[in-house]
C-alpha cells in the first residue's frame, strides 16, 4: 500500500510529508514552552522549520537532477523517518543548519560528473562545508570528497587542488572579522568545539538506545548493499555513488569523534543511508520486501518518536 503510495513523485507525496514534519516538530517543541515566550523565539523556531524542510528538498533535488534515484518519493519519507527517529534533531539548531551547508556542498559536488564549471562547483562546494564547520566543527571533514571529487573528475589541473584552501582562507577571514566586530566569542565556541570524545555513555531513557540500535542495523545494512552493487551501476554514474558512500562514513565519523555526544549528531548520515535505502527498495522485486522495507523505516520512526515525547 505505502509503496504504491510514494512509488511516483507526487506533488501530494511532499505535501503530505512536510505536513507531518510540521506536526512533529511543533509537537517536539511542547515540550520547551519557553520558545513561545518571545517574538524573537517564535521567529527563529519558524525559520529552523524552514531549514529543515529545505534540507529535505534539497537532498530530494540532488538525488532527482542528478539520477540517483527514480522517478518516486521514497528519499523524502526516509529522511522525515530518520529526523523523528531521534527527535532531539529537531531541536538542534547548530546541527541543522551545519548539515543544511553541508547538503549544499554535496549538490554541487555531485553535479561535478557534468564537468560544467567544475572550478566554481568546487569552490563553491569548500565554501558551504567550512560555513558549516562553524556550527559544528567536525563537519569539516566533509572537505574530504571535495578532494575525493578532485581526483574523480578533474586532477589533471593542479588549479582544482588549490580552490579549496582559497575557500578556507575565505571564510576564516570573513569569519574573523565578524567575530571582532560582533561576536568576539566565537572564536573560542568554534575551537572549543574541536574537542574529540569517544564516551558513549550519553542516553537518557531506552528509547535512545533503540532508536540508535535500529539506525545502525538499517544504515549498515543498506551500506552493505549500496557497496556490493556499486559493480552494476551504470560506469558514469559510480563516481556519484561512491561520494555517497563516503559521506556517509564521513557522516558516522563525524558521530563517533564530536563532543556533547548525542543521537542527533547521526544527521550528517541521514541524506546518504535515505539515498541507499531508496536505491535498494527500487531494486528490490518482491513487492511484500518493500512494503516491509518501507513500513519498518517509517513506523519505527513514529514509533520512537511518539514514545520520546
Amino acid at each position: 500500500m505505502i509503496t504504491s503510495v510514494f512509488s511516483k513523485s507526487r506533488p501530494i507525496n511532499y505535501i503530505a510529508v512536510t505536513t507531518l514534519l510540521v506536526v512533529c516538530y511543533f509537537l517536539y517543541l511542547q515540550k520547551f514552552p519557553e520558545w513561545m515566550n518571545s517574538t524573537e523565539e517564535i521567529l527563529s523556531k519558524v525559520g529552523l522549520l524552514l531549514v529543515l524542510a529545505g534540507s529535505l528538498f534539497i537532498a530530494n533535488f540532488v538525488t532527482k537532477k542528478n539520477g540517483l534515484s527514480k522517478d518516486n518519493s521514497y528519499l523524502f519519507l526516509f529522511l522525515f523517518s530518520f529526523l523523528i527517529l531521534f527527535p532531539t534533531t529537531l531541536g538542534n539548531s547548530n546541527l541543522i543548519i551545519s548539515n543544511f551547508f553541508i547538503l549544499l556542498a554535496l549538490r554541487r559536488l555531485i553535479s561535478l560528473q557534468s564537468l560544467l564549471t567544475p572550478k566554481e562547483k568546487i569552490f563553491d562546494a569548500s565554501l558551504w562545508i567550512f560555513v558549516a564547520a562553524i556550527f559544528h566543527f567536525w563537519s569539516i571533514l566533509f572537505i574530504i570528497i571535495v578532494f575525493v571529487s578532485i581526483l574523480f573528475h578533474v586532477s589533471r589541473d593542479y588549479r582544482n587542488w588549490v580552490l579549496p584552501f582559497i575557500a578556507f582562507f575565505s571564510v576564516g577571514v570573513i569569519t574573523l572579522m565578524y567575530a571582532l566586530i560582533f561576536d568576539k566569542s566565537l572564536i573560542n565556541t568554534v575551537i572549543d568545539s574541536a574537542a574529540i570524545d569517544f564516551n558513549f555513555n550519553y542516553f537518557t531513557n531506552n528509547y535512545q538506545n533503540f532508536a540508535l540500535s535500529l539506525y545502525v542495523i538499517i544504515a549498515l545494512f543498506f551500506f552493505v548493499t549500496q557497496s556490493l552493487s556499486l559493480p552494476n551501476k551504470p560506469l558514469n554514474m559510480q563516481s556519484s555513488y561512491k561520494k555517497i558512500i563516503v559521506s556517509f562514513i564521513i557522516g558516522a565519523v563525524v558521530f563517533f569523534i564530536s563532543a556533547d555526544k548525542n543521537n542527533s549528531l547521526l544527521i550528517f548520515t541521514f541524506a546518504p543511508v535515505a539515498i541507499m535505502a531508496t536505491n535498494h527498495v527500487e531494486a528490490t522485486q518482491v513487492n511484500w520486501l518493500k512494503e516491509t522495507f518501507v513500513y519498518v523505516i517509517f513506523g519505527c520512526g513514529l514509533l520512537t518518536f511518539f514514545s520520546q515525547l
